[in-house]
């Protein structure tokens, strides 16, 4: 089915060249989710959209054509956020790739949009990176219907105990942990500030990541996140 769609916001989330002087575009739209644009001769030195279509800006983007690969028609600044550099920059590749890895084509997200922007926000700041990156990865998470069980005993149903430890099952969540077999064990205090998004204790950082990774990769089915590479060389974001 061919449509028209003018003046969406968006992000480009990943370029490759297409043809000689083409691109295909995947872009995160408000009220589409991630789509696949082709922007035609997009790499031309004269091309009105050579120097637009760039990652973390705000876009306004117009398109035609089937849901599977759509016609780009244009692309516009849509406000500016403060260039991401350094570990921001790479923290910023590693939330698009999160994006292309685990959002289905098509699949609208509106919310989790908006958090991408107050992500890419908190990036160029130049802090708090750790804390960005696992409030989005919750977010996504939940998003894409595999919302971590975080407030609660998933054997019992007893509420986590802030003193306690707990083995965190992928499938089921918190379980105690001289029951369970998981490799991975959390305290339930760090369970309860992930919960609240509470990032200042060092352990809870520190676990949070880890369990965000064990969670993600499940859902990534055993493959490998470029950027989580990089980002473990720079102080194990």
């Amino acid at each position: 089915m061919k449509r028209r769609i003018d003046q969406e916001p968006g992000y480009v989330l990943h370029t490759y060249p297409y043809m000689e002087t083409s691109l295909i575009v995947e872009a995160f739209a408000r009220r589409f989710g991630r789509v696949a644009l082709l922007a035609r001769g997009a790499r031309r030195p004269r091309s009105a959209m050579r120097g637009v279509l760039l990652s973390f800006h705000p876009l306004r983007l117009s398109w035609s054509g089937s849901a599977e690969l759509s016609n780009l028609r244009a692309a516009e600044w849509s406000g500016a956020l403060p260039p991401l550099a350094g570990q921001g920059l790479m923290c910023g590749f590693y939330l698009n790739e999160l994006l292309l890895r685990l959002l289905p084509r098509e699949d609208p997200h509106e919310a989790l949009f908006d958090a991408y922007g107050v992500s890419l926000e908190l990036l160029s700041t130049g802090k708090s990176f750790s804390e960005t990156l696992r409030r989005f990865e919750k977010r996504l998470l939940a998003e894409v219907g595999y919302a971590p069980l975080l407030e609660r005993d998933a054997a019992s149903g007893a509420p986590i105990d802030p003193s306690r430890r707990y083995a965190y099952e992928p499938d089921r969540g918190p379980m105690p942990l001289n029951n369970s077999s998981s490799e991975l064990s959390v305290s339930g205090q760090t369970l309860l500030d992930v919960a609240a998004d509470d990032y200042a204790r060092p352990q809870t950082r520190d676990e949070a990541r880890a369990l965000m990774r064990m969670l993600i990769g499940r859902r990534l089915h055993g493959q490998a996140l470029h950027t989580r590479s990089v980002l473990m060389e720079l102080n194990d974001l």
